[in-house]
């Protein structure tokens, strides 16, 4: 099954964006009377015969083909992007395969990367999500500094971090069924001053293991926990 993505599509005659069009007749080479399935992205698939096949404005009749279930809780990472942006889309696409609900880009006092490619990135995330047949496409956030992260409202908020002070294990910190907010930090880890402020504003430090990871490795290894967690120990 090959999932195409549209945000706005419906029941009824729907035509394709020109890059979907390209792919489904170009690429794959389909006809008029062959079918293809098209997410919203937002938990809805739908059914489409191709009745015009056009490679820059392909022509369907949509019927709602199956609903899928968003995945819970929802999980929020808030991570501060690394310079190297392959590293970034690496983790993007592995975290929409397993399931992350929402994405921060974050810039904190040790940040390498001020800016983000918010439009390259959400591609990435699309083309993440038709591969892993999923109907729901995870929200990117913009950028934002440290200060308005603190500010996201979430049940369960945790901070993770290399330092010393006291902190509790990741699994330890985690609830079944509860929405959670984890903050990443740059390569050069957060600030004292961040870790402090984080604290005070309630979230929970929190240690990922005894070795010291990159920042896209540790934002990976914590959406792998998060639902491995949901799902043995629920």
């Amino acid at each position: 099954m090959n999932l195409f993505y549209h945000p706005n599509i419906q029941e009824g005659r729907h035509t394709l964006s020109e890059d979907e069009s390209k792919h489904a007749i170009r690429v794959l080479r389909k006809r008029e009377g062959d079918v293809i399935f098209t997410t919203n992205g937002k938990g809805r698939a739908f059914r489409g015969e191709i009745i015009d096949a056009h490679s820059k404005k392909t022509v369907l009749e949509v019927r709602l083909h199956e609903e899928q279930e968003s995945m819970s809780p929802e999980l929020c990472i808030a991570f501060a992007p690394t310079k190297n942006t392959e590293r970034v889309e690496w983790f993007l696409e592995k975290a929409v395969e397993l399931g992350v609900s929402r994405v921060v880009p974050i810039v904190c006092e040790h940040s390498e990367r001020k800016r983000s490619r918010i439009d390259r990135w959400e591609r990435i995330m699309v083309s993440a999500m038709k591969q892993s047949l999923r109907y729901h496409l995870p929200v990117l956030e913009e950028t934002c500094s440290f200060e308005e992260a603190l500010a996201l409202n979430y049940p369960k908020k945790l901070i993770a971090h290399c330092y010393d002070s006291p902190r509790v294990d990741l699994k330890e910190a985690l609830k079944v069924g509860q929405d959670t907010l984890i903050l990443i930090g740059p390569e050069g880890d957060f600030s004292l001053q961040e870790i402090e402020a984080a604290q005070k504003k309630d979230f929970i430090p929190v240690s990922l293991g005894d070795r010291r990871l990159r920042t896209e490795t540790a934002a990976l290894s914590v959406v792998d926990a998060f639902y491995w967690f949901q799902q043995w120990l629920k």
